[in-house]
This record gives C-alpha cells, structure tokens and sequence, in this order.
C-alpha cells in the first residue's frame, strides 16, 4: 500500500528578510521548495507525503519530503542559506515531527480523503533568530477539514 495524506504547517510569525521553504531530497542533492519570506505574518506549508505499509505491518511515512529513520521521521524547514538564500546571515533548519502521529489518525487520515493534518509552530528562537532545531515544546497534529 502507498497512499499520501497532507500536512499543512503554519509557522508563526517568523523573522523576516530571510527566506523559509521545505527541504526535498537529503544529503547534497536536496532541493528546498514552496520557499516564502514572511512579511510580519504566518507562513504556511501544505504538501503532501507518503504512507506506506512497513514490513512489520505498522503504517510509515515516506518519499522525497520524509526525512529520518523509521520511529523517528520528520519534515524540515530550510532557512536563510539552507534555502538557497546564499547571501543570508541565516543558515539553520527547524524539524517537524512526525513519529508523534498514531497509527489510528493515520488510518483517519487514510478513510478520507477531505481531511489532513495541521500543526502551529513558533517561528522565532531563543536568540530572537529563526527557530531551528526539533520544535520544542511540540504541541502536535491535529486532524482539520480540506477547504
């Protein structure tokens, strides 16, 4: 089985001049898209990932979006020189987890295809920069509605 559900970021209130995108691919081969420079607002992500079944029967993320091992995936946001900004004093990342969605949201996710999964993240860090690094705290996923 390999299915795909959305996710839908909303990072809030980021640092402006500096611009933010989702990584695709790893290592030296990734390319950074739905790049955007937030201008005193809330950016927003929605992309789609994969789902597929495991080998111990147990549903998995994957694709090009998915990064990390099994029990530990996640999305990152590239920032400032990782988004291909070469002239940026910013050079970070900020990981979104994945491994805390459940199997049975999964499985809601799956039966319906009109909704998908949505999280609120803090876009400025300790140093009053771009946050990076895993989200902490993470306040999870919550299932919406497509519009």
């Amino acid at each position: 089985m390999n299915q795909e559900i959305t996710l839908h970021i909303t990072l809030q209130k980021p640092p402006g001049a500096v611009h933010y995108g989702i990584q695709k691919g790893s290592g030296s081969k990734y390319e950074t898209i739905l790049i955007q420079q937030p201008v005193a607002e809330d950016l927003q992500f929605e992309f789609t990932i994969a789902v597929k079944t495991a080998k111990n029967g147990s549903l998995d993320f994957s694709g090009p979006i998915v990064q990390g091992a099994a029990g530990e995936r996640f999305v990152y946001i590239d920032i400032g020189t990782y988004a291909g900004e070469s002239n940026s004093v910013w050079g970070r990342r900020l990981k979104i987890p994945l491994y805390t969605i459940s199997q049975d949201v999964l499985n809601k996710l799956l039966a319906d295809d009109k909704i998908k999964l949505h999280t609120n993240v803090n876009g400025i860090g300790k140093d009053g920069g771009p946050n990076c690094g895993t989200v902490k705290p993470f306040e999870g996923w919550v299932i919406k509605k497509k519009l």
